[in-house]
């Protein structure tokens, strides 16, 4: 069973059907929402809303342990993370939806890892690759959607949040390499790889970040929901598509 992380946007998907609701415990606690399992066509779906019903849980509290264990649990085998980003490159505009190949992390105090030495013996998994390639491949591979521009490359810069980037730090995380920026990418990505599962990530540019582009002079909410409903529908088209080819 293939698993998305993302928004409520799973439910506009065409042909979905909802099968089920899912309440899962875990030796971790409760993940941020009650997990949705559907089908589309003979494909089973797995969906969990990482900031929890209504969006209320901020990037640095999502129980992100309980989310990737949970659906681990529920027999999901491969996560198609959904992740809205800032641009950092003028060339990566909001609209667009960016496939990163890799990650940097700059957050801090969250809980990153099952093996901690407590509940799981300490274990140093390999990380020189983040996101499944066979995944990635497939994502690559189904990109042909019009009116969408894809991005097949990116590097994440995974930040605390909940507040936005200083112009200079967007700088830094340039010089770092990076391409995009958001504020989940980790320690879910890294989770993930610690269970065994297949994990990639589709992330739609929402704004330019701080200090670049239109958002030179500072970044509104207005600015950053403007093209959300065309984003969610892109997306929905583009996991409908994924998930069709991840089944056949």
């Amino acid at each position: 069973m293939i698993g998305v992380i993302g928004g409520t946007g799973l439910r506009k998907i065409d042909g979905l059907t909802i099968v089920r609701e899912e309440i899962v415990d875990t030796p971790y606690g409760k993940p941020s929402d009650k997990i949705i399992i559907g089908k589309l066509g003979n494909h089973e779906v797995a969906f969990l809303a990482r900031h929890g019903e209504g969006h209320t849980i901020p990037p640095h509290l999502i129980n992100y342990r309980a989310n990737i264990f949970s659906l681990r649990a529920l027999g999901v085998r491969a996560i198609l993370a959904v992740a809205a980003v800032g641009s950092i490159l003028e060339e990566l505009r909001p609209g667009c939806i960016v496939l990163p190949h890799q990650i940097v992390d700059y957050t801090y105090g969250r809980e990153h890892t099952f093996f901690d030495g407590i509940n799981n013996p300490v274990s140093h998994i390999d990380f020189t690759n983040p996101y499944s390639s066979k995944l990635r491949n497939l994502l690559c591979e189904n990109t042909s959607l019009e009116g969408i521009n894809f991005i097949k490359e990116g590097i994440y810069a995974a930040v605390q949040g909940p507040r936005l980037e200083t112009a200079a730090e967007i700088d830094r995380y340039e010089k770092d390499g990076a391409t995009i920026v958001g504020m989940t990418g980790m320690p879910e990505t890294a989770l993930a790889k610690e269970l065994g599962l297949s994990y990639a990530a589709i992330c739609p540019v929402a704004n330019f970040a701080a200090g670049r582009g239109s958002s030179k002079d500072g970044i509104t909410h207005e600015e950053i929901n403007k093209k959300s409903e065309l984003m969610a529908l892109n997306v929905s088209e583009y996991l409908k598509v994924v998930i069709e080819a991840y089944g056949s």
